[in-house]
């Protein structure tokens, strides 16, 4: 299938993981793409990779001036740009939550949150010009319980910025629509495969889930198949959702606090 012949993509945080796999994804199926991270070597080995349909930028999402540059070298480069992939992210906040400070939470959602609102922003005149689409990469974190607050609210505020964005801009013919992972087998779990094997149980079917898992639902939902689809989150997540298997989220460990009760 070459469902995505002359159009371009730009994708966030495409050195490794989901992005790589999403950048080669939608190269295979004819678009250029604009790789874009932090990591310039790892960045530079997979457009390589892809050959003369990738275009590698280095971007921070945090950094306005970034993030306008790299849509202005797609345009420069290709002519236009139909495709945002906002992929950037990841939990930077460790401790408990009630241990959080706003500095650490306000980190989390200028990464997150603001970072993909970033590269809608400097997106959009040639979304609007092109009719093109936006896919956001959330996270199972966004709609259920799985810990880890302060990347939970930033994945679910993703959500909620895509769905008021479609509802905005749909009349224009720009879509915007979201992914939500469950536990996908990244660099990130190097050395940790015990727990993406303990992790595994609690999912119905059995397994983690692999970068091409994402770089599949992330090609429908850009492509023309998915044209009378905006405004929804599509969990990729092997049936977590389904209940049974939500993991333990009561606090222990390093994480335990006494709490004297209040008479």
């Amino acid at each position: 299938m070459q469902r995505f012949q002359g159009k371009v993509a730009l994708i966030t945080a495409a050195a490794q993981g989901i992005g790589a796999a999403v950048a080669r994804r939608l190269a295979a199926e004819g678009a250029a793409v604009v790789v874009t991270d932090l990591q310039e070597d790892k960045l530079a080995e997979v457009a390589g990779e892809i050959g003369e349909q990738a275009l590698p930028v280095r971007v921070d999402v945090t950094s306005d001036d970034d993030v306008r540059a790299a849509v202005a070298a797609a345009v420069e480069r290709y002519g236009r740009l139909d495709v945002v992939v906002n992929n950037a992210g990841g939990c930077i906040v460790r401790s408990a939550p009630e241990d959080a400070t706003p500095e650490e939470f306000h980190a989390q959602l200028d990464l997150t949150l603001v970072g993909a609102s970033r590269c809608i922003q400097a997106a959009l005149p040639q979304l609007v010009e092109h009719r093109g689409n936006v896919v956001t990469i959330s996270s199972v974190n966004g709609i259920a319980a799985f810990g880890n607050v302060e990347y939970s609210a930033a994945k679910a505020g993703q959500i909620a910025m895509s769905v008021n964005y479609a509802a905005r801009y749909g009349p224009l013919g720009v879509r915007f629509n979201v992914v939500a992972p469950g536990t996908i087998r990244t660099p990130n779990w190097d050395g940790r495969q015990d727990t993406l094997d303990r992790f595994a149980t609690q999912y119905p079917l059995r397994r983690i889930g692999e970068p091409e898992d994402i770089a599949a639902a992330v090609a429908f939902l850009a492509s023309d198949d998915a044209s009378w689809i905006t405004g929804h989150t599509l969990p990729v997540e092997g049936g977590i959702l389904t209940g049974p298997g939500l993991f333990d989220l009561t606090p222990s460990g390093a994480y335990k606090k006494e709490y004297k009760q209040q008479s």
